[in-house]
């Protein structure tokens, strides 16, 4: 008669209990063996910054540990789960200690990751331990678990998305009301889209994080967020929402990696992406993922990237893949002999481009727009004049054809100082997607 195996009780410990931290302890407290490798798990302790602060799940029974430090460490801790966020300060601290303690570490910090994912590897991999970060990108979407284990048998060729929600629903908001991106912000803030200082999301921050981690993974390096190029979308006007709809583009920040010669090149900014994409169509708060490799074509995923439920999904994901004893280096090979993702030297990015110009209604305007363009090198592909308006300018817009963005900054540069030219001209990238 088969003996029944015994069943393996991990002991869970919590830092940072926001939304997803509370999302985590609910989802745990109702569903303590929901690991399909059996086991049950029983959280142990919490930290965060405050004990008292009022919150929907009763931590009352629970070890308190004012220090995560200290419950990271903690001999009753099997799995240290980091929720606190933030590249530096206790999360980080925590982080270290809990690896160097030899214990799992599971984590949705993806600035963490994104700025110390490479030494954070090394010491999990030296202490034979797991560090798992499927909520650090896209939520409760698998975007990191598709592109370091689904895909690891392809060569995969670029990665592009919207990975933030808060920047996807204000370029929406402004699309759908017309309303000016201060207004949209005010509203996302009131509805807890945006933090009381937008920074990290609106300014492309957070969306850089996270496309670096899935740089690294896509690319077999280690995330190099400062190779990072960032624009957000504080300068996105209402008025190039309106023409990039006549020319059959929506305006999406999207956040892209792709190979650059034997690098990579990672890079977050609105983009003009055309309205029949499935990316032009990811609206509100959604996150959506476009995933090209040489195989398996073209991959897309789509999903909530953000939110107590998802996300806290997510982390229990990772605990699951804890007990079931998944092992495999944190990135695609191990830490010790990664390179950070970067372009390699010499690879100039060639892109599509659209110009908007505000000149005076007078003639020959149009045709010295277009001679600096020619002198430059630059081709024009599409053209769009609106009619004299209210404002004191005629907007002029082009889209060209493919050159390389370093010629193209140059002839904008150009039209700028033209006589007629009343105010700096926009330029705006079209996606190759």
């Amino acid at each position: 008669m088969t003996k029944p195996q015994e069943v393996r009780t991990w002991r869970v410990g919590v830092a940072g209990l926001g939304t997803v931290g509370g999302g985590l302890l609910d989802f745990l407290a109702s569903r303590p063996d929901f690991a399909p490798a059996g086991g049950r798990v029983v959280v142990t302790g919490v930290s965060a910054r405050s004990r008292s602060r009022p919150r929907a799940v009763d931590i009352s029974r629970l070890a308190w540990f004012d220090d995560p430090v200290s419950l990271a460490q903690s001999p009753d801790t099997d799995i240290f789960v980091e929720l606190i966020g933030g590249s530096d300060g206790p999360a980080k601290a925590a982080v270290e200690a809990a690896l160097g303690a030899g214990k799992a570490v599971v984590t949705a910090n993806k600035a963490l990751i994104a700025e110390h994912g490479a030494a954070l590897a090394a010491l999990a991999e030296a202490k034979g331990v797991s560090l798992l970060f499927e909520a650090a990108v896209m939520g409760g979407v698998p975007a990191v678990k598709t592109v370091r284990e689904a895909l690891v048998g392809d060569e995969i060729r670029s990665l592009s998305g919207i990975l933030n929600g808060t920047c996807n629903y204000i370029l929406t908001e402004m699309e759908t009301t017309g309303s000016a991106f201060s207004d949209v912000l005010a509203e996302a803030q009131r509805l807890g889209y945006a933090e009381a200082d937008p920074t990290m999301d609106v300014g492309g921050f957070d969306a850089a994080h996270k496309i670096t981690i899935l740089a690294a993974l896509a690319f077999g390096g280690s995330p190099n967020f400062a190779a990072a190029e960032v624009e957000g979308i504080t300068g996105v006007d209402l008025l190039d929402i309106r023409l990039a709809g006549d020319l059959g583009y929506r305006i999406k920040l999207i956040a892209s990696a792709e190979r650059a010669g034997e690098g990579a090149r990672v890079q977050v900014r609105p983009f003009l992406v055309r309205k029949t994409h499935p990316i032009a169509q990811a609206d509100g708060a959604l996150n959506a993922l476009f995933i090209e490799g040489d195989r398996i074509g073209r991959i897309f995923l789509q999903g909530p990237g953000a939110g107590a439920g998802p996300t806290a999904a997510a982390v229990a994901a990772d605990i699951a893949d804890v007990m079931a004893g998944a092992r495999r280096p944190v990135f695609q090979a191990p830490a010790a002999s990664l390179q950070p993702c970067a372009p390699s030297a010499g690879t100039a990015a060639v892109g599509r481009g659209y110009i908007r110009v505000m000149v005076r209604d007078e003639p020959g305007v149009l045709a010295s727009v277009s001679e600096e363009l020619a002198e430059a090198g630059v081709s024009i592909e599409s053209f769009l004049q609106k009619p004299p308006g209210e404002t004191p300018g005629v907007p002029i817009v082009m889209t060209t054809h493919a050159v390389a963005e370093a010629v193209l900054a140059a002839a904008v540069d150009r039209i700028g100082r033209l006589p007629a030219v009343l105010e700096p001209p926009r330029l705006l990238h079209i996606a190759s997607i």
